[in-house]
This record gives C-alpha cells, sequence and structure tokens, in this order.
C-alpha cells in the first residue's frame, strides 16, 4: 500500500535514525514546520501549500511523489547491522580514556571511574549471578529496537559511577526492570527510583536530612549507574538522534533516593503494595517532569494542596513526597493510612473538562481511551467544556515519606509507577 509519513521538521534527524535501525532507510517522508498545537486551521493550510522545510520543495510535491514513484532496488535492499561491541578497549593513559569515553557518549560529562578488568571483576563480588548472565532489555523509546545486556555489562557501568560493590543488587534490579532513566520523550521524562527494605541500611542510603541532594555515596552513585548504564546498554542517548527530550531534565543524573520508613506514621510504599516489609525492593517511576513544593499541613492547608494538585500536569500523576513531620500533621488530621491521603487528594486533583482535553498529552494518550469508552477518560470526554472533573484516581497518587524532620515540608513530583514497577533487590544479591 502506497504510504508516506508525515512529521514536524524538528524530527528529521530522529527519522533518519529510526527508519536506518528499522531496515528501511529509504522509506518516505514529508515533513511541515514545527509546531502544530495551537496553530489556527489557516495557518495550518499554510503549512500544507507551502513548503516542506527539509526537502526545500512544495510539501504537495513530496506527498505525492512519495505516494506515486514505484520502489526500486535501493528500496529493496534494507539494511542489517552489527550490534556486538568489543569486551576491552586498548590501553592508553587515563587522560585519553576519559577524552574518549566522553567523545563517544559513554559518560553523562563528568569524570567517570575508568572500568578495569580489575574494578569489573571487584564489582561482581557484589552479586551471586554468573557476569555472562543475561539481565533484561531496554530501550530509549518504543519506536527503536531492545538492547540486551549481561551483568557484567551493568557492573561496567556501576564501576564508572563510582558505586561500591555492595549497591550492585540494587543497580541490577533497577537495569532488569527494563524501564529506562533516559527516556526520550519529548516531555523530557526521568525515572526516578524509591528503594525500600532492609537493603537501605544495609548500605547506609540516607533517607533523612537532605535524601534528595549530594549528600550521601549510595544514593548520588546508584542513581549515577542507573542513569550511565541506560545510556550505555540501550544504544545510546544523544540530543536529536535517541534523545529528543525538549529542555532535558536534571532527575536524569540521579534520582533513587530510600523512603524513610523508621519516621513514618505509615506503612512502607512497598508493604502498601503487597510485599513484605522485611524484603528489599526499588520501585521506579516514570516521571520528574514537574516538581511543586510546599510546607504543611498547615492552616489553609486544604487550599494550597488543592493549588497544587490542580497544577499538576493532567497526564502524569503525583508522587506525593512528605517529610515525616508533615505525614505525622496529615495523621492528626486523621489520615491513618496512605489511601487517606491518596483518596483526598484525588478528590481535589481538578480543572475543567476544556482545561484537561487542551493537554496535548492528554489528547495523545488518554482520548483513544475516551472515545474506546474506557472509563474514567469516557466520562471526562461526555463531561461539558466548563464542568469541573477529577484528573487523577487514588491509585494513580503515590505517597512516600521521605526527609529529616527539620521543616514539614512535601514536594509534589511527576511519577508514574511503571507496570511491573516494583522490583526484588533480593533477587540480585
Amino acid at each position: 500500500m502506497p504510504t508516506i509519513a508525515v512529521h514536524t521538521h524538528v524530527f528529521a534527524r530522529l527519522v533518519k535514525s529510526v527508519t536506518q535501525v528499522s531496515s528501511m532507510p529509504t522509506a518516505r517522508q514529508a515533513f511541515v514546520p514545527q509546531p502544530i498545537v495551537g496553530r489556527t486551521p489557516a495557518e495550518l493550510r499554510a503549512y500544507i501549500e507551502g513548503m516542506d522545510p527539509v526537502h526545500k520543495r512544495p510539501f504537495i510535491q513530496v506527498m505525492m511523489e512519495g505516494l506515486t514513484n514505484p520502489l526500486n532496488a535501493e528500496d529493496l535492499k534494507g539494511m542489517t547491522f552489527d550490534r556486538s561491541t568489543p569486551r576491552t578497549l586498548e590501553p592508553d593513559t587515563e587522560a585519553n580514556l576519559q577524552q574518549l569515553f566522553t567523545n563517544n557518549n559513554w559518560t553523562d560529562f563528568l569524570p567517570v571511574v575508568l572500568p578495569t578488568e580489575e574494578r569489573v571483576a571487584q564489582m561482581l563480588k557484589g552479586t551471586s549471578h554468573a557476569p555472562d548472565e543475561i539481565v533484561g532489555r531496554m530501550r530509549p523509546t518504543v519506536y527503536r529496537e531492545w538492547w540486551e545486556f549481561t551483568v557484567e555489562k551493568v557492573a561496567v557501568n556501576a564501576v564508572m559511577a563510582g558505586a561500591r560493590p555492595e549497591y550492585l543488587p540494587v543497580i541490577l534490579a533497577q537495569a532488569a526492570s527494563g524501564i529506562t532513566a533516559r527516556s526520550s520523550s519529548t516531555t523530557s521524562f526521568a525515572t526516578i527510583a524509591i528503594v525500600n527494605g532492609p537493603i537501605r541500611n544495609e548500605l547506609k542510603m540516607n533517607s533523612g536530612i537532605g535524601t534528595m541532594g549530594p549528600f550521601n555515596h549510595a544514593n548520588a552513585t546508584i542513581g549515577r549507574a542507573f542513569s550511565l548504564l541506560s545510556q550505555n546498554l540501550q544504544g545510546g542517548s544523544v540530543p536529536n538522534e535517541t534523545y529528543m527530550g525538549s529542555m532535558g531534565n536534571s532527575y536524569n543524573y540521579s534520582s533513587t533516593y530510600p523512603e524513610n520508613e523508621e519516621s513514618s506514621p505509615w506503612e512502607p510504599f512497598h508493604v502498601q503494595h503487597g510485599h513484605q516489609a522485611g524484603e528489599s525492593t526499588v520501585s521506579m517511576f516514570l516521571g520528574g517532569w514537574y516538581t511543586l513544593s510546599g510546607f504543611g499541613p498547615r492552616q489553609y492547608w486544604e487550599e494550597t494542596f488543592g493549588r497544587a494538585l490542580s497544577a499538576c500536569d493532567s497526564f502524569s500523576e503525583p508522587v506525593l513526597m512528605l517529610d515525616p513531620l508533615s505525614a505525622r500533621e496529615f495523621v492528626e488530621r486523621g489520615f491513618d493510612t496512605k489511601r487517606k491521603v491518596s483518596e483526598w487528594c484525588a478528590r481535589h486533583a481538578r480543572m475543567t473538562a476544556r482545561e484537561y482535553w487542551d493537554n496535548q498529552s492528554v489528547q495523545t494518550i488518554f482520548r483513544p481511551r475516551a472515545v474506546s469508552g474506557i472509563e474514567p477518560w469516557a466520562s471526562r470526554l461526555k463531561a461539558a467544556p466548563d464542568e469541573i472533573i477529577e484528573i487523577f484516581r487514588p491509585e494513580e497518587i503515590s505517597i512516600v515519606v521521605m526527609g529529616g524532620g527539620t521543616q514539614a515540608a512535601w514536594k509534589m513530583v511527576s511519577g508514574m509507577l511503571r507496570e511491573n514497577g516494583i522490583i526484588s533487590v533480593d533477587k540480585w544479591r
């Protein structure tokens, strides 16, 4: 069937890359200017009647040629790839090797610990699993192929991040999730990971004062290792090619935090989701798109929290990160379980249906579900434009206790708990 794909011009390099890895390098493409969201019908018609900004020819001409020109031998040839990589590099000076790693986009552009055979062998002592065991597969986006990787390759990236061998089971669990820390979404998503269970104290992770800052070796290097392996074991994370996050995200550097279970008035996050308290887990949240902060609950806390919840982007539910002081103040107000907090938040995360459906990502992700009659999106679509609707369900709002009790503070951070996103750390010891 004659087919041509239409894209906005900022994706031209990405389109070329994706068609190549899909073995269709000559697939027909046409381009219009960016943006298309928020343009008037007249402006969009002008795109169609104007020039293709990539091919520098009239858009209609590019379209018609793509649909009518017959396939030739070059179109039918396709492509093949050698995906093998050398296990070792030639010896060189440290300065030259640091530069080589940087030039090849193997780093986060900070100096790395060079992964010598001796250092990798030492790192592998942190797990009972064989170096050549397959851990899992990862990719930056659904439009690219999966890359498979071994325990040893994870260990290499753990060394580069400056992690210690005892941290390796947490890093392997993150890698085994198949969830990348370097999502290529234009929304600039990152992955935030929450660690629960005895492993937190075994590794001396910091769940208290400064838990989200650069104040603890385990917190920082486990998060950095996850970021580095996501880059190196998924086929790259190169802006305008395999990474399209428009603004980028500082959570990409390191965003692995332990829950402060000891200071929480509620059950730990993993127990809330069916795990035993003595299990060690890491929970993976796709998010980091927004961060809202505040204090309380205080005298006017309902108004404050209501405004913050309505300000959350309606396609990305929040993780509510509460300092222990803030968590206890909720308990004093009758919220003796996390579920009760989530239910209150869901009832007060509201906006007009018009505003809800004006969101580009809501249209892309949720409108097809609404049209298919799937709730609650179907009811949201039926609502009158000025009708106030609830934008999250209680089960979509996660509660985690973090911090040192010096201020009754909280953060709402974009974070969708991924399907099967709570991973056993004990499995990888």
